[in-house]
């Protein structure tokens, strides 16, 4: 009988168990949980610094987390930049979307999120911006807020002799970034045909997946593009177009840095994909991450 009895205990014990198990919240995917599977990759930084290189993450990249936790996870991962994006859900507590309005008490609060996490926002976009001169202000005063080095936006070619006045003016750059075709600034001779007689304050966000998307050759996009590439929304992508490590996929990963290497580029390079999610999204971001510092490390040392 005690026998019984103990087997009866132990069998209710399992199913008590069990459904107390079942009742505890799972984390989603692309919460900033999934990073317990993921390792921090081995960076590099000297040979980042020595070619004026700052890796950094679009924060589109983990538009399924809030912009906090976007933060852990590129403190996590090593990553000691950030682009945002406006529309991010700013916290799991206050999931308002976080743009260029947002609050004083927003604004001072990411500062003192980035601060802690020793991540530095450096740009802002993609913000669609007009001719007028008091919108774009507003947008210029929250970059001034960040201390951000760069605006990147899409403007109508007739705004950008105002924008380039007021990017001389708050001493902060505006980038051009290039949607694929039939966006307007697809091509990289329309960009370059807008820069001309502008101050070295205006210049190119070059998507390079984007030119790939196009029908564009991204080395040779790069090359026309000389002296006047700002910042980059840097990817790889396989023959269907799809986000792939950097490395594994059809853009020359390597051949685009050995071009921007050779053409003196310093600034900002921002891993952006358009897909993916959960652990797999944060694994993949580790390995560009790898690839970068790995190449970054070879042309440090080449002449």
């Amino acid at each position: 009988m005690r026998i019984i009895l103990c087997i009866l205990a132990a069998v209710l014990l399992l199913v008590a168990t069990g459904l107390a198990e079942a009742q505890i919240p799972q984390a989603p995917l692309g919460s900033a949980s999934t990073l317990a599977a993921t390792s921090a990759p081995k960076i590099d930084y000297a040979s980042m610094q020595k070619l004026g290189w700052k890796l950094a993450c679009q924060a589109y990249t983990f538009r399924e987390m809030t912009l906090f936790e976007t933060i852990d996870t590129l403190a996590n991962l090593g990553i000691r930049y950030i682009e945002l994006f406006p529309g991010q859900r700013y916290s799991k507590e206050n999931p308002v979307p976080f743009t260029h309005s947002a609050s004083p008490e927003l604004i001072n609060g990411l500062l003192q999120k980035l601060k802690s996490a020793k991540v530095t926002p450096v740009c802002y976009g993609v913000v669609g911006m007009g001719n007028d001169e008091g919108s774009a202000r507003a947008v210029f005063d929250f970059a001034k807020k960040l201390n951000l080095e760069t605006i990147t936006l899409e403007a109508p070619e007739e705004a950008i002799p105002m924008l380039d006045r007021l990017a001389q003016e708050y001493k902060i750059n505006i980038a051009i970034h290039n949607h694929p075709r039939p966006s307007h600034y697809w091509n990289p001779d329309t960009v370059l045909k807008v820069c001309e007689g502008r101050s070295k304050r205006v210049g190119a966000c070059a998507d390079v997946g984007h030119w790939y998307r196009s029908g564009l050759n991204p080395v040779e996009s790069l090359r026309k593009l000389r002296g006047r590439i700002i910042s980059l929304h840097f990817k790889d992508l396989n023959e269907n177009k799809q986000d792939v490590p950097w490395g594994t996929g059809v853009c020359d990963a390597k051949g685009m840095l050995a071009e921007l290497k050779r053409q003196g580029f310093k600034g900002v390079f921002s891993i952006e994909y358009e897909s993916g999610s959960g652990a797999e999204l944060v694994s993949n971001v580790a390995k560009c991450v790898e690839f970068f510092s790995k190449t970054a490390a070879e042309l440090a040392k080449s002449r």
